[in-house]
């Protein structure tokens, strides 16, 4: 049994190699996979539509978890039947559930602005600001070089992001300052963010989110915030300030307008400051 589980199993991981997915998604579709497969005590290939429903029935009833997981799960299955064993997709369509309508935290700029007024040490200063005034993901901060600063041009390069996409977003300059300083006391190696006393090694989830919690925690911050309470910010900000949302959706590095345009319900707008483009005209 385990030789059959580990075999369907590497299969996955061989397909999805080949459509190159990025590693993270591989490692977690394929440790997905193997939990179903443990679960019933059958090879991938044996498991049925409906226990496989009733195994993320359980899963929702008994633990709880998130829509972003089971669409995971959905989506693994999915590679798994149709890529892995020549399934039709279309005889077992399963549906996804409804997406959570869960607005995000957002931060005020002088909340914002006591965030790293308050951050004494030199490396958490620079992630902070270049993770708020450049829009980056977690994984982004946690895989930058170095190279991606472009001052000349005073854009920042993320290669390789999210959907193994590359892009362009701005750079602030008080970023650009705080970096430079950073790096003539660190001088990274590989990574321009590397662990501590660990030449060579990216930062991890959870030392980029303590970070963020422990100043907010020491600014007086009552929000649940997280590392990517630092994107929504920056967003949402840039769109406070009146910034074009295609310009905003490209620096996020969203597929769809439609996930930029989530940011609308966030903004903060003085309807008094608005003025009725009639008022410009000379009529």
């Amino acid at each position: 049994m385990k030789n059959q589980t580990s075999h369907y199993v590497e299969l996955l991981i061989h397909e999805m190699q080949l459509r190159n997915y990025s590693s993270r998604t591989i490692h977690t579709y394929s440790e997905l996979m193997s939990k179903v497969e443990i679960f019933y005590s059958l090879p991938l290939s044996q498991i049925t539509l409906q226990q496989f429903k009733d195994y993320l029935l359980r899963r929702i009833t008994g633990e709880s978890i998130s829509t972003s997981m089971i669409n995971q799960y959905i989506s693994a299955f999915k590679i798994m039947q149709v890529d892995v064993l020549k399934q039709d997709w279309e005889q077992i369509r399963i549906k996804r559930p409804r997406r959570e309508r869960r607005l995000p935290v957002v931060l005020s700029l002088g909340e914002v602005e006591r965030l790293i007024a308050l951050t004494r040490n030199i490396k958490h200063k620079a992630i902070i600001m270049l993770a708020y005034s450049s829009g980056l993901r977690r994984q982004e901060i946690q895989l930058i070089k170095p190279s991606a600063i472009d001052s000349a041009r005073m854009q920042v390069h993320v290669v390789q992001g999210k959907g193994k996409k590359d892009r362009y977003t701005i750079l602030s300059t008080k970023a650009l300052e705080i970096l430079r300083l950073y790096y003539k006391i660190e001088r990274p190696s590989c990574y321009l963010f590397e662990a501590q006393g660990k030449k060579g090694s990216p930062l991890s989830d959870t030392t980029l989110n303590c970070i963020v919690k422990q100043l907010a925690a020491k600014a007086g911050i009552k929000k649940q915030v997280s590392f990517h309470t630092l994107r929504h910010c920056f967003a949402t900000h840039l769109l406070e300030k009146g910034v074009n949302l295609k310009l905003i959706q490209q620096f996020m590095g969203h597929v769809s307008i439609k996930t930029t345009s989530g940011y609308l319900h966030l903004v903060n707008v003085n309807p008094s400051s608005v003025v009725s483009p009639l008022d410009s005209m000379n009529v």
